[in-house]
């Protein structure tokens, strides 16, 4: 019953609601005099049939409408005439294929939107005229416009979108899996079902599918990396490929020339100093690079590249003379793959520790969270080199914690270590689990302090350890502390060092990262965040309200004022108000009583911990970027995924309590629907509030900007409100 209303409630929106602009207009007169545009002072109209802005203040064309249809549609010039272009012509700006225009109708002022000439039903316009339209052109002056005439009195096409379908065909099996009355709510998770480990192995090849689907045409065809204009600054988003190539030829700095004006500057990282040069024409100034010593280097933790970069440049060179540069977004691709399949283990593992008997539904509600609160849907939008090691740090440590969870064992045997009554673990679990988190050095050296949940995690042997050691006359101590330094502290150091060293040779100090020799817009070697600015951060971190529009696509990023300049990047919302589940990782610290008989009270009260001081050392160190929220977001979504799971159990064994006449029974039913339908509806916002970030206008790297096609797809998917 469920799925026939879903599918045709599918049907109903695409035939019906997003198709209005079809079925409203089919009385158009299509008038073909209606073509006959006047144009404004500000156009002018070129011999291959484009259009030129000469003035922007009188760039409009006029077209009488009879009122027959709601619409009316920008005609493109053919891209044979756009080609066919004078040699004049092509001497003047490139053609762009999006236009910002504003439809007035009888002289009422319409809202501004972009259409893009390629996607074909971008181009209809919803229009009140019943007498003149008037289309504004808002672009600069000398702009190339692929148009040839605006059109009124239109018959919108009827289209289906099989993207959009399956949009909402993904949707409506959430709903499905999710409602109140689901039997997802009354099947036990049990992985020991050979159906259940199906569906997860399932899931997981699927993601990988499509992955490999994105990544191989990548790697056949990699696009341009780095990007110059005369004047400004070289950006060059092939950091972690240059590293590569700097390793295999046996040395640390970046094979990138270097200005000699530059290098001789009395300080190159004072901004109006590298301005005067870039005006006087000096060149290539990279940004975002470090600069030490007359050299440029990475300061971005160099094992993604030993890992991955390095390897494939290696590889390549088989079919690839000098070896070929792995793009940083295949690379996100397949760590993010990584980290979603490792996050979901770790997250079942969890939440069947504190609740063993937890429904199918609430299992993939708190996967579902635990990785949007990762920001997934972030990093796999924006999959450029500063995505690669946040997304290599999240694979690391969810792997670290699954082995040390699991290292605990009642076996014995050589490789099962055993202090006092405490449980015995796995050496090579924990060995294997440091040297995962101490990795964390050569990537994000945040997560580092994830290292510290061994103390929690462990605690009951690391109890009995101490107190052997200061037992008088207890003959194993100095065994006991040599087994637990070799198997836990030996693996860090193993990958620790060498990663010290690195920085020893780079920088002349084993801590120093290169962080301060950065070229950005502020001299890092004296920049510190004002005090002042730390609090109201670390507040737009969490609970940075959302902001609203009346255009496309009616989210904005929300203005974060402070009292002193600092970084930061535009943001839509807070962790706590684009995922609101998370926030539940705060009770986390009171639930020591009910945890009790778990053991996971000390581990996930870390967490909490551990993730609020993340946010603070970004806050200090980085100011405000969307990215950080990777940082804490993940380690505060795990705690949050077990209070979730502690607070809705499995009930059993039907899906709702079943109604009598006692006032307790009816209660308890109208309690459990309205939970699951609040949870429901929380978890939609969190899937809405991803996916609507992905299109905010004034974001870094907006969609609008960077593929313009895609964009106007989607916008044109909700041409009736538009």
């Amino acid at each position: 019953m469920a799925v026939a209303l879903v599918a045709a409630s599918i049907l109903v929106l695409e035939i019906g609601v997003f198709n209005l602009p079809f079925w409203s207009t089919l009385s158009a007169s299509t008038d073909s005099t209606s073509a006959a545009n006047t144009l404004g002072p500000g156009l002018s109209r070129l011999d291959s049939g484009l259009l030129q802005v000469t003035d922007p203040t009188t760039a409009w064309m006029d077209v009488s409408a009879d009122g027959s249809s709601s619409y009316a549609r920008i005609d493109p010039v053919s891209s044979t005439s756009a080609t066919g272009r004078s040699v004049s012509e092509r001497r003047m700006r490139p053609v762009p294929s999006t236009v910002h225009v504003r439809l007035d109708s009888d002289g009422h002022a319409g809202r501004t939107r972009s259409i893009d000439v390629d996607v074909p039903r971008s181009l209809y316009l919803r229009t009140t005229a019943t007498a003149t339209i008037r289309l504004w052109v808002q672009e600069p002056k000398g702009t190339l416009l692929p148009v040839s005439a605006l059109r009124a009195n239109v018959h919108v096409p009827f289209q289906i979108s099989v993207t959009r379908v399956l949009a909402m065909t993904a949707l409506g099996l959430l709903l499905i899996a999710w409602r109140p009355g689901s039997s997802w709510w009354t099947i036990e998770l049990d992985l020991s079902r050979r159906r259940q480990r199906a569906v997860l192995v399932g899931s997981w090849m699927a993601l990988g599918v499509g992955c490999a689907a994105y990544v191989i045409p990548q790697l056949i065809s990699p696009g341009s990396l780095s990007f110059h204009a005369p004047g400004n600054y070289t950006y060059d988003f092939n950091q972690y490929g240059h590293v590569a190539e700097a390793l295999s030829q046996g040395h640390t700095w970046l094979d990138l020339p270097v200005p000699q004006e530059l290098a001789s500057s009395a300080n190159p990282y004072d901004p109006i100093e590298r301005e005067r040069l870039l005006r006087e024409g000096v060149t290539p100034i990279y940004w975002d690079y470090a600069f030490h010593d007359g050299r440029w280097y990475s300061y971005f933790g160099v094992l993604p590249a030993v890992a991955l970069f390095l390897p494939y440049h290696l590889v390549s060179r088989l079919w690839v003379s000098g070896g070929a540069t792995m793009p940083p977004s295949c690379a996100v691709a397949l760590l993010l793959t990584v980290f979603v399949i490792l996050d979901s283990a770790l997250v079942l593992l969890l939440i069947r520790r504190i609740r063993p008997h937890v429904s199918l539904a609430i299992a993939s509600m708190a996967v579902t969270v635990s990785v949007l609160g990762a920001g997934a849907a972030y990093l796999a939008y924006q999959r450029d080199f500063y995505s690669v090691p946040v997304v290599f740090s999240l694979a690391l440590s969810a792997a670290g914690l699954i082995l040390w969870l699991t290292a605990e064992t009642d076996g014995t045997g050589r490789w099962v270590a055993r202090w006092g009554t405490a449980p015995g673990v796995s050496i090579p679990r924990i060995a294997a689990g440091s040297l995962l988190m101490a990795a964390n050095l050569g990537s994000r050296p945040s997560f580092i302090m994830l290292s510290l949940l061994a103390i929690p995690i462990f605690h009951r042997q690391l109890s009995q350890i101490i107190a052997t050691t200061i037992r008088p006359h207890a003959g194993h101590a100095v065994r006991g502390l040599l087994t637990a330094a070799g198997v836990s502290i030996l693996p860090a150091a193993i990958v620790v060092a060498p990663l010290l060293w690195y920085n020893r040779i780079r920088f002349g100090s084993l801590f120093d990262f290169g962080v301060d020799y950065q070229i950005t817009v502020v001299d890092m070697t004296a920049y510190s965040t004002p005090a002042a600015n730390i609090l109201p951060m670390m507040g737009y971190y969490l609970a940075l309200p959302f902001h609203t529009i009346d255009s496309f696509p009616w989210l904005a990023t929300s203005p974060t004022p402070l009292t002193h300049w600092s970084y930061t990047e535009p943001l839509t919302m807070g962790l706590f108000v684009s995922c609101p589940l998370v926030a539940l990782s705060l009770a986390a610290p009171l639930m020591r009583r009910r945890w009790r008989g778990t053991g996971m009270w000390p581990v996930l009260a870390s967490c909490t911990a551990l993730g609020l001081m993340m946010m603070t050392l970004d806050t200090i160190k980085g100011g405000l970027g969307w990215r950080y929220m990777s940082d804490f977001g993940w380690i505060l979504s795990i705690p949050a995924v077990c209070v979730l799971a502690w607070l809705l159990p499995a009930p059993p064994p039907s899906s709702l309590p079943a109604p009598d006449k006692t006032g307790r029974s009816i209660t308890r039913r109208i309690l459990t629907i309205t939970m699951r339908t609040v949870l429901l509806m929380v978890l939609f916002w969190t899937i809405l509030a991803a996916v609507s970030s992905m299109l905010v206008i004034g974001r870094d790297n907006a969609l609008i900007r960077s593929d313009p096609m895609l964009f106007h797809t989607v916008q044109s998917w909700f041409l009736p409100w538009l």
